[in-house]
């Protein structure tokens, strides 16, 4: 059962952005891939759900996506179903599925037939295949690739001269005649290994391997030095925010991290420093040399490459052999603070919200250590466990996830309201967001007859300025907490139309209040929660996640007000983006 208890989890996420598209598609790889368990009386309901969920992330994720998700080193799969299912599909993501399929002899005997005729061929490019599977192929017809034959390229004319005559003859025009084409020669044999493969083929198939198992992650590409040939955009210099380093007797460095070695190796920490170096600081730190002192906060001045030139604050403590002979310092850099965050703000609702961020920061590890231990209960990994334990290890876990969801809303408010972070610009077609959330909420609020009313018209839209993430957490947030609190019968009336004022052009979303919030003064510090219902706004109930709403509009240049019986979002406009009020009108 744990395999479906994971799948059934992994189905109840919700998947919308980029991002948790790709996480949800990896998690049902991983999952699919097992070794099929046959369990008496289990839900196939659930595996066709996971197969159905599979095709329509592929209609998402492009494929050359889903063939590097594939190919990711160290990932294997088991299971012959996923390995035929992934073999209709593009030629890219077909090879890698094929390419990391680890299937018995058996399996791969019942497999191979089933495969259309080009996935076939890309079997060919493994060399780790069974004995028999080989010979499964070579009595299928499925041989190796090779280059085709090279055709006899047609000869060139040849410019032939009539015989200058002893006499002086009046000049006679070129003839040109064809030379005939070399017979050719004959054909060689190619060369065959102890595999029987030929030296083309395998060639070609240790350029597959290369291709397959290079992997370049975007710090290895950072780090990595290559000629401009023109392939790759030249990437931009990055930054580097800290190191650790070791020096030697003399105040010179003699060893740092790796990502900065090679700039840093033999520079003399406690010299003159360069202009901008205050004389107190350089005394400062020659003389806790001179003493063989801990150093602590000493302001210093890095030149050389970019990504390490600056202003530094540096940590570092002696060291000492086992003869009590000073061997050198060893310590941390790190990127003295940047003078315009002075301008951040640093008012008492600042410091409350940077003291709310620490104690979260404190929180969430034991949190993380509960969930962990009871995964590790649940999914038996040190030993079996009674079914009574794994539930409530299930349901420990569960609580743990959302513990931490709430702490991640209440890291997001605080940064926000503070200006810590901001909302990413973009473009997202409100209406069509509006369309598809009250979609997602009607079949949750139809048994009760309540529901969402679109007072716009369906083919309008209304393009506003915010990322598509973005702008789907917010309007989720907005519209979960008022249909949570909708009674049986009422109807939650939403419209939509643009706002044009003096350099401002705003997209304005009208939302009625339900009856049962109609009644809070201050809407933003409502504590009323869903009764019995499957829709929630989120861990803290739906006064904090209008306010938590409220703080991602105004970041994003709009707001979120109360104005009598009415909830009223506005979110800016993308630039050039004006429709009239009578495209949007029902």
């Amino acid at each position: 059962m744990f395999f479906d208890d994971r799948l059934a989890t992994v189905l109840r996420q919700r998947a919308t952005g980029e991002a948790s598209l790709r996480t949800q598609y990896r998690q049902l790889l991983d999952l699919l891939g097992r070794e099929r368990v046959h369990h008496p009386g289990g839900d196939q309901s659930l595996l066709a759900a996971a197969w159905l969920r599979l095709d329509a992330l592929a209609e998402e994720i492009p494929a050359a996506t889903r063939a590097r998700m594939i190919r990711e080193p160290g990932w294997r799969f088991r299971n012959p179903d996923l390995a035929a299912h992934l073999a209709d599909q593009e030629p890219d993501v077909a090879a890698a599925a094929l390419t990391r399929a680890d299937l018995s002899t058996e399996d791969w005997s019942a497999l191979i037939p089933r495969l259309p005729v080009r996935a076939r061929g890309f079997l060919r490019l493994r060399r780790d295949l069974p004995v028999d599977v080989e010979a499964l192929l070579a009595r299928l017809g499925v041989h190796d690739r090779g280059l085709p034959a090279p055709t006899s390229a047609p000869a060139e004319p040849e410019i032939a001269a009539a015989p200058a005559p002893a006499a002086p003859i009046p000049l006679r025009p070129v003839q040109l005649r064809p030379v005939p084409a070399p017979e050719p020669a004959p054909a060689q044999p190619a060369t065959r290994d102890d595999t029987g493969r030929t030296e083309i083929s395998a060639l070609v198939e240790r350029i597959a391997q290369f291709r397959r198992t290079r992997t370049e992650t975007q710090a290895e590409l950072e780090r990595s030095p290559r000629l401009p040939l023109g392939e790759l955009p030249e990437r931009a210099e990055r930054s580097v925010a800290s190191f650790g380093f070791a020096s030697d007797t003399t105040g010179r460095i003699a060893w740092a991290a790796a990502e900065v070695a090679p700039m840093v190796i033999g520079v003399r920490l406690f010299a003159a420093q360069p202009a901008g170096a205050s004389e107190t600081d350089s005394a400062a730190l020659a003389r806790a040399f001179a003493r063989r002192q801990p150093i602590t906060r000493g302001a210093i001045t890095l030149a050389g490459a970019p990504a390490i030139t600056g202003d530094w604050i540096v940590d570092a403590e002696p060291r000492f052999s086992e003869d009590g002979h000073f061997t050198g310092y060893f310590g941390r850099f790190r990127r003295a603070p940047d003078p315009a965050a002075a301008t951040a703000p640093s008012g008492p609702e600042a410091r409350e919200a940077d003291r709310i961020r620490q104690l979260l920061h404190e929180l969430r590890t034991p949190v993380t250590a509960v969930q962990g231990y009871a995964e590790v209960i649940q999914q038996q990994l040190f030993g079996p466990a009674p079914h009574e334990y794994r539930a409530l290890a299930a349901a420990i876990a569960a609580d743990a996830a959302r513990i931490l969801a709430g702490f991640e809303e209440l890291d997001r408010l605080a940064r926000l309201e503070t200006g810590a972070i901001r909302i990413e610009p973009g473009e997202t077609d409100l209406a069509a967001l509006l369309r598809r959330t009250a979609a997602q909420l009607d079949p949750v609020l139809a048994p009760q007859d309540a529901g969402i009313a679109l007072e716009f018209a369906e083919s309008s839209a209304m393009l506003v300025g915010l990322d598509a993430e973005d702008a789907e957490a917010l309007v989720w947030r907005l519209l979960a907490s008022l249909a949570s609190a909708a009674a049986p019968g009422e109807r939650i009336a939403l419209r939509l139309d643009p706002l044009i004022g003096k350099g401002d052009a705003l997209a304005r979303l009208v939302c009625s209040i339900p009856a049962r919030l109609a009644g809070d003064s201050n809407l933003f510090a409502a504590t009323t929660r869903g009764v019995e219902s499957a829709i929630s706004p989120g861990l803290f109930g739906t006064g904090f996640a209008l306010r938590l709403a409220r703080a991602e509009a105004q970041a994003a240049g709009g707001g979120l007000r109360h104005e009598g019986d009415t909830l009223v979002l506005t979110l800016p406009l993308l630039s050039g983006m004006t429709p009239s009020r009578g495209a949007l009108e029902a």
